[in-house]
This record gives C-alpha cells, structure tokens and sequence, in this order.
C-alpha cells in the first residue's frame, strides 16, 4: 500500500502557510496541530513531520473551543 501523505518540517510548513516557525512550535502545536492528525514523530523521536495533507483539509475549517462533541457525531456550541 503507497502511502501518499507530505511531509514537512517546521520551516516548510511555515513557507506554505505564512505563519513564523516559532508561531507553528509554541502557539498551533498541540492545540490546533495535533500530533497523529496533523503531525507525527517519524520512529518515536524527537523531529516533527507535519502532514500537509490533513493541514490542507482542516486549514480553513473554524476553531472554536466553545464546540462540544454530541453522541450523534454534531457538535453543540458552549
């Protein structure tokens, strides 16, 4: 199976969005970027790969804390 994922470092992914490599790192890591959808650490280490592919699909979708996720799959707004 081909695995058609790309992968980018911290700078890459800063050139294609327009957001500083320190902004990525310290503000959208782990909150809005989270690891196993957005970004992985290829062989359990420390480097970080982020994947341009699932960036791309949830890039434009809105982050609002307040959602509150319903049984049926919905959300609920706080």
């Amino acid at each position: 199976m081909k695995n058609t994922a790309t992968y980018l470092t911290t700078d890459e992914l800063s050139e294609l969005i327009k957001y500083d490599p320190r902004t990525i790192r310290e503000t959208l890591k782990d909150r809005v970027l989270l690891e196993g959808v957005h970004y992985i650490r290829p062989f359990g280490g420390r480097k970080i790969l982020y994947i341009w592919e699932a960036i791309q699909k949830d890039i434009g979708k809105p982050q609002n804390s307040m959602l509150i996720p319903m049984a049926n799959g919905g959300h609920a707004h706080g």
